[in-house]
């Protein structure tokens, strides 16, 4: 079972980027998934989440009208569009999985997520 990010790098602020969370050795349909970010000297930190089924969506506050998180069960990845780029948005991010949560999502705490992937740096810098 694994989970893969892709599509981190570095972006001048105000900009966007989209990251991809593609699972392999399983299907997501019935995981939520959550993304998290750290950055240097930090803790990881909850960005947003979404339930298996797609139907629901949370988001941190600071990040609230700025990212958009969704799916593709068929593609078996999960999106997180981040748009109007801040410099403290730079951070490593991660996408996780839990099984069991079709139609809500398990918060944020490390401990509700049994599958992490590698991560993917974001920068936001001019």
């Amino acid at each position: 079972l694994q989970l893969v990010e892709s599509g981190g790098g570095l972006v001048q602020p105000g900009g966007s980027l989209r990251l991809s969370c593609a699972a392999s050795g399983f299907t997501l349909d019935y995981y939520a998934i959550g993304w998290f970010r750290q950055a240097p000297g930090k803790e990881r930190e909850g960005v947003s989440c979404i339930s298996g089924s797609g139907v629901s969506t949370d988001y941190a506050d600071s990040v609230k009208g700025r990212f958009t998180i969704s799916r593709d069960n068929a593609k078996n990845t999960v999106y997180l569009q981040m748009d109007s780029l801040k410099p403290e948005d730079t951070a490593n991010y991660y996408c996780a999985a839990q099984r069991g949560f079709v139609y809500t999502c398990p918060g944020y705490s490390k401990y509700a997520y049994d599958y992490w992937g590698q991560g993917t740096q974001v920068t936001v810098s001019s």
